[in-house]
Parts: structure tokens; sequence; C-alpha cells
């Protein structure tokens, strides 16, 4: 969990954040569309479920690869402890407990 994903060490932590941020765009957008297709009846329960579960697959990934980011100095932990902070505070949500151990390892430096 301490890893960056491959190619995804030389991104810049602005720029997880950027993609960070256009997924969760994408899936609130998705998620207002598929709700208005299944007020309409146009789709099933189980299928709206699906789409849901597709489109939050995008946003998770990018959120772990800003979790999993070991931050090269003082400001970029600052900036991941923020980052987390604003995004929790946001979606009124928690991370899984080895989530929160990684970004608590920033705290540590």
């Amino acid at each position: 969990m301490t890893e960056d994903f491959g190619m995804e060490a030389a991104v810049s932590l602005e720029a997880m954040m950027e993609r960070h941020i256009a997924a969760l765009s994408a899936t609130s957008d998705a998620v207002r569309e598929w709700d208005e297709r299944r007020a309409a009846g146009g789709v099933s329960n189980v299928v709206y479920a699906n789409a849901l579960l597709e489109v939050t697959k995008g946003e998770e990934a990018a959120r772990l690869r800003i979790v999993e980011h070991q931050p090269r100095d003082d400001r970029e932990s600052k900036l991941k402890l923020t980052y987390m902070a604003a995004y929790l505070f946001a979606t009124r949500g928690a991370l899984k407990d080895e989530e929160m151990a990684a970004v608590m390892l920033v705290v540590d430096l």
C-alpha cells in the first residue's frame, strides 16, 4: 500500500488531486443521469446498481493513488493531509482503517 502504481510515481500530487476531482465530478454526473433514467423507468434497479458500481471504480482508484502517495517534502505532506480532510468533509465519508493508516504516516515525516 505504500508503493505508487508503476508510472504513477512520476505524477505529481497536484496532478493526482486534479484527476481525483475530475473522477468525483464524473461520478456525480453519472449518478444524476442514472437517477433520471431510473426515475423514468428506463432501467432496472440491478442495472442501476451495476452502473453506479462501475463509475465509482474510477473515483476509488484516483483516491487510492493519493492515499498511497508518499510525499516528497513537508509542503506535500501538508497538501495531502489538507486534501484528504477536505475530501472527507465534502463527502461526509470515511476511509478504511488501512487507508487512514497510510494517510496518517504523513504526520510522522
